[in-house]
C-alpha cells in the first residue's frame, strides 16, 4: 500500500473572535515552535506551540498581536533566523522586526516604494546561531528590492547597508534570488538577471496561448533548493512547470497541471499546487509523476485553500499522540535482598 506524502492538519484550532468577523489571514510563516501570521487589517500575530494537558492535544496559541504602521494589509513575512530578524511587507514597504519577539528594529527605517523583494535563498537556509555567538560575528543577509524602474541591493545585519542599484525598465512583479542570479517576472516574461554584471535576458513567456495572448497569467518562481528555479507558464490547454538553471537552461523534466495553479510551493522531492477549484496536487519532481491528489474542501468545510507556504527550516506540528498513548500501567516492585556487611 502506497502511503501519500502529506496529510492536512490544523495548526491553530481556535482563532481570535475578530478574525471571524471579515478580517482575513493574508500570509504566514513558521519556524520551530512558532507561527507568524499577517492579516488584512495590518495585524501581525505571533503564536507558539503549547503542550497539551492530560487528554488534550498540543496546540498553537497566541502570544502577541500588534499592527504595522497605517494598519495596511500585510502581504508577506520572511524570517531570517540567522540574524534574528523578520521582514514584513505591507503597503509597498518593508518593515524590520526582531525574532522571536517581533519588536520593531528602531534603528532601521522601512524601505519604501517596494513592488516586491527577494532574499538570497542561500542566506535563508542559515540556522539560528547559538546564544553565545557575538552579534558582530553574524553573517549579513543579502536581498534585492524591486521598484518601479530599478532594483536595489541591500545587506542586512545589525545595520541595513545599501549596496547598489540596477536599472530595470520593465520592473517586475515576482522575483526569486539564488546567489548572484535573480529570476524575475514582468508583465509578459520570466527573465534571468545576473546581479554582478546587470545582464538580463528573457527566458519564457508567462502566457503561450496564441488564441488568447492578452490573457493575464499569474507568475510563479519557486526555488528548488538546488540552485535552479521552477517557473510556470500557461500553454492554452494546461500549465507547464519548467526547471531552469541560472543560465536559463531547462533541467529535470516538465510538470503539468490541467488548470493554472493559484499557489505553489516546493518541499523536495515534491511540488505542491492548489488549483482554482481548491484541489491540491502533489508531484514528485524526480519522476514528474502525480504522487497525491487531495480533493477540494466541501461546501461546509471550515476554510478555503488560498495559499501554500514553505517553511525553509521547518516547524513543529502539534500532536495528541503523546497523551493518547500514555496510560497508567501497574508495575510490580521487587524488594532487593539486604546486603550483609562482614
Amino acid at each position: 500500500m502506497t502511503v501519500p506524502p502529506y496529510q492536512i492538519q490544523e495548526l491553530i484550532t481556535k482563532l481570535p473572535e475578530y478574525l471571524l468577523q471579515g478580517i482575513q489571514i493574508r500570509c504566514g510563516q513558521a519556524l520551530g515552535s512558532e507561527l507568524y501570521i499577517g492579516c488584512s487589517n495590518g495585524e501581525l500575530m505571533r503564536f507558539a506551540l503549547q503542550g497539551g494537558s492530560t487528554g488534550k492535544a498540543e496546540s498553537y496559541t497566541i502570544l502577541s498581536r500588534q499592527s504595522v504602521p497605517n494598519d495596511k494589509q500585510i502581504e508577506d513575512i520572511v524570517l531570517l533566523p540567522s540574524i534574528s530578524r523578520a521582514l514584513v511587507f505591507s503597503d509597498n514597504q518593508i518593515h524590520f522586526y526582531t525574532l522571536p519577539s517581533l519588536d520593531v528594529v528602531q534603528l532601521i527605517k522601512p524601505i519604501r516604494h517596494v513592488i516586491t523583494f527577494a532574499v538570497d535563498q542561500h542566506h535563508l537556509k542559515r540556522p539560528a546561531p547559538p546564544a553565545s555567538e557575538p552579534l558582530h560575528h553574524l553573517k549579513p543577509v543579502d536581498f534585492c528590492v524591486i521598484k518601479r524602474n530599478s532594483l536595489a541591493m541591500y545587506s542586512l545585519g545589525q545595520r541595513l547597508i545599501y549596496q547598489k542599484e540596477i536599472p530595470l525598465p520593465n520592473s517586475g512583479t515576482v522575483a526569486c534570488r539564488i546567489g548572484s542570479s535573480l529570476c524575475i517576472a514582468d508583465k509578459n516574461y520570466y527573465n534571468m538577471l545576473n546581479l554582478e554584471t546587470a545582464e538580463i535576458f528573457p527566458i519564457l513567456p508567462l502566457n503561450q496561448d496564441g488564441d488568447a495572448p492578452n490573457l493575464p497569467v499569474e507568475p510563479f518562481i519557486i526555488p528548488t533548493g538546488e540552485d535552479d528555479f521552477l517557473v510556470v507558464s500557461w500553454t492554452g490547454s494546461n500549465s507547464m512547470g519548467l526547471f531552469l538553471t541560472p543560465s536559463g537552461d531547462p533541467i529535470r523534466g516538465t510538470l503539468t497541471w490541467s488548470q493554472h495553479p493559484t499557489s505553489i510551493c516546493l518541499d523536495l522531492p515534491h511540488v505542491t499546487a492548489i488549483l482554482p477549484d481548491g484541489t491540491v496536487e502533489v508531484h514528485n519532481i524526480d519522476s514528474q509523476s502525480l504522487a497525491q491528489v487531495i480533493p477540494p474542501p466541501s461546501d461546509n468545510g471550515p476554510v478555503d485553500r488560498t495559499r501554500l507556504v514553505s517553511s525553509v527550516l521547518g516547524y513543529i506540528v502539534p500532536s495528541n499522540q503523546h497523551s493518547s498513548k500514555l496510560r497508567k500501567v501497574p508495575v510490580n516492585l521487587e524488594r532487593s535482598p539486604a546486603i550483609k556487611s562482614e
